[in-house]
């Protein structure tokens, strides 16, 4: 009776750290080289922390908010911040006529401003024939690209701060380039006054005109805000 009692016994369980190769089984963790690993895969897993590089404001743009708007706002006796005027946006437009004759020309034209603005232009093509030109409908004639926000704003920095003084003779802009609503068009005869443009490669001087579509309602509002941004005009 003793031996089948003890075969009928029920094993008695197996303490905790026992099995295999020294592998134990604690609070839901492996043991493995002699490292712990607690908890399980939920218990295991790090929050993800991606950092995204912030984009840099333009240094006229700050100049605009902390500085200009304030004096705008005590110049014209503004009774709200939204009434300053501020720029929309700013077209560059390459005229390129010889285009008729030598279609290269459209190539380096779209080379140069897009390393004068950063952005890709257009290509602008004629809207109908002209015979005493020798100009026909869809013939590439030039070419035009529109900045907006950070590359507006980053454009004409430039513009302002090293392209103009590099002028010849510069002696300001026409304060009178204005179009009754507060817009302003300058005219440009050189293309390399812009220091993105390598000389070396410059296969003919080209002109170019820049436009700048503000919120302002007359000229006077508009010559105030390119004036405090620095626009050199002419006295």
């Amino acid at each position: 009776m003793a031996d089948d009692e003890k075969k009928k016994a029920p094993k008695a369980p197996k303490a905790d750290g026992g099995g295999k190769g020294g592998d134990a089984k604690a609070g839901g963790g492996k043991k493995e080289g002699g490292k712990r690993k607690v908890g399980g895969p939920a218990q295991l897993a790090k929050p993800v922390t991606t950092t995204s590089q912030e984009k840099v404001r333009p240094r006229l743009r700050t100049k605009y908010d902390t500085d200009i708007v304030p004096a705008l706002v005590r110049q014209f006796k503004y009774t709200s911040k939204m009434q300053v005027p501020r720029i929309v946006k700013i077209t560059v437009n390459m005229g390129l006529g010889e285009a008729v004759q030598n279609g290269k020309i459209i190539e380096s034209g779209v080379t140069e401003i897009t390393a004068i603005t950063g952005q890709k232009p257009v290509v602008t093509r004629a809207r109908k024939s002209i015979a005493s030109f020798k100009l026909r409908q869809g013939v590439p004639i030039g070419v035009m690209v529109t900045l907006r926000k950070e590359r507006m704003w980053e454009f004409l920095d430039r513009l302002v701060t090293f392209s103009l003084p590099r002028v010849r003779d510069f002696k300001g802009v026409s304060p009178k380039a204005f179009d009754g609503a507060g817009n302003y068009t300058l005219g440009l005869k050189e293309q390399i006054i812009f220091p993105e443009i390598e000389y070396d490669k410059v296969e003919k001087i080209k002109g170019l005109n820049i436009s700048i579509v503000t919120t302002a309602t007359n000229d006077e509002e508009g010559r105030a805000l390119l004036q405090q941004l620095g626009m050199p005009f002419r006295h």
